[in-house]
C-alpha cells in the first residue's frame, strides 16, 4: 500500500480471510514472510494475520532517521487501508519494542489485545546481560555502521551459498523432520518458506538491518509508565540467550497497568514458539472471536 507520506508499505496476509484480524510485527531481521511459518495454527483458530514490514525490509520503503515511535502511525494507516476498526496486535523478538510503542500510541478502542512474544529487551537494564556478539554489534551500529553493514552482507552471502547446498538442505530438512507431525505442509514447502523468509529482509541491502540494530539497542523513546493500555500480555523464555529475561523484566516492572507476564522457565528464544497456540488463545479468546 501507499502511505500518506508517499512511502510503500509491504505486508502479507495469512489464515482465513474472514478470520479475526491480528496484526503481527515481525522479528529482527525479518519480513512479512515470517507469518507463513504458523499458517496452520491460524487456520485452526480462525485468525486472519496481517504482517506488515518495517521500513527498508522486504517491500517497504526506507524511512530516513526513523524512530521506533514512528511505527504506530504506519500500523494505523494499514488498519485504515484494510478497514479494520478493531484488531489484536502481536510482536515477536525484535518486533517487541515496536509492539509496546503501538500499545502506547494507538487509540485503545482500536486494540482488542496486545501481546509480546520473546520480545527484545531494553538495554537500559544493562548491556552486560547481552551476549558479547550483540554488544559488539550495538557498538558497531552506533560508531561504525558501515562496518556492520559490510559484516551483515558477508553473512547473508555465506548463507545464500551454504543453505541451498546439498549439505545445507540435509541439515535444514533434518531439523524440520523433528516437528513434521505438527504441520500439513511438506518438508520441501516449509524449507522454501524458511529460505524465503531468511533472505527477503535483505532485498534492499543490509543497511536497514544495521540501522534497526541501532534502534533496538538504544533508548526506545517510550516512557514505560505512560503505557496505559491494560490488556497487555507478555510471554518470555527463562533460558532466552538471544533476549535475556532480566532485560524484559526491567521494563515490565515499570508498566503501571501490571500486564499479564508469563515466563516459560525451560524454554529458549527458539523453543518458546511451541506454546503459540496457548498464547493465541489468551490473546484472542473465543468470546472475542464471536464479537468480531
Amino acid at each position: 500500500m501507499r502511505l500518506p507520506d508517499g512511502r510503500t508499505l509491504g505486508y502479507a496476509e495469512y489464515g482465513p480471510e474472514t478470520g479475526y484480524p491480528l496484526m503481527f510485527l515481525h522479528g529482527y531481521p525479518q519480513c512479512r514472510y515470517e507469518g507463513s511459518i504458523i499458517e496452520d495454527i491460524l487456520h485452526q483458530r480462525g485468525i486472519r494475520m496481517i504482517a506488515p514490514e518495517r521500513p527498508g525490509f522486504g517491500l517497504s520503503t526506507e524511512q530516513p532517521n526513523r524512530r521506533i515511535m514512528d511505527w504506530p502511525a504506519d500500523v494505523q494507516a494499514l488498519a485504515r487501508h484494510l478497514s479494520l476498526s478493531r484488531f489484536a496486535l502481536m510482536g515477536g523478538s525484535g518486533g517487541g519494542p515496536y509492539t509496546l510503542a503501538c500499545a502506547h500510541t494507538i487509540p485503545h478502542e482500536m486494540l482488542s489485545a496486545v501481546g509480546i512474544l520473546a520480545g527484545g529487551g531494553n538495554w537500559k537494564a544493562g548491556a552486560h546481560h547481552m551476549p558479547w556478539i550483540y554488544r559488539i554489534s550495538a557498538l558497531a551500529a552506533k560508531y561504525w555502521p558501515a562496518g556492520l553493514r559490510g559484516t551483515l552482507s558477508i553473512v547473508v552471502w555465506m548463507l545464500r551459498i551454504g543453505l541451498p547446498s546439498r549439505r545445507g538442505i540435509q541439515w535444514l530438512d533434518g531439523y524440520l523432520q523433528k516437528n513434521q507431525d505438527k504441520y500439513s505442509k511438506t518438508i520441501e514447502e516449509r524449507r522454501m518458506e524458511i529460505l524465503r523468509a531468511l533472505f527477503e529482509p535483505f532485498k534492499q541491502g543490509s543497511g536497514p538491518a544495521a540501522y534497526e540494530a541501532k534502534l533496538l539497542s538504544q533508548d526506545w523513546g517510550i516512557e514505560f509508565r505512560d503505557v496505559t493500555y491494560s490488556n497487555l500480555h507478555i510471554w518470555h523464555a527463562g533460558k532466552d540467550w538471544n533476549s535475556p529475561l532480566p532485560m524484559t523484566e526491567y521494563y515490565v516492572k515499570q508498566l503501571t497497568e501490571n500486564p499479564s507476564f508469563k515466563v516459560y522457565e525451560d524454554d529458549t528464544h527458539w523453543t518458546i514458539h511451541r506454546h503459540l497456540d496457548e498464547m493465541l488463545s489468551e490473546l484472542i479468546p473465543e468470546n472475542t472471536m464471536t464479537k468480531a
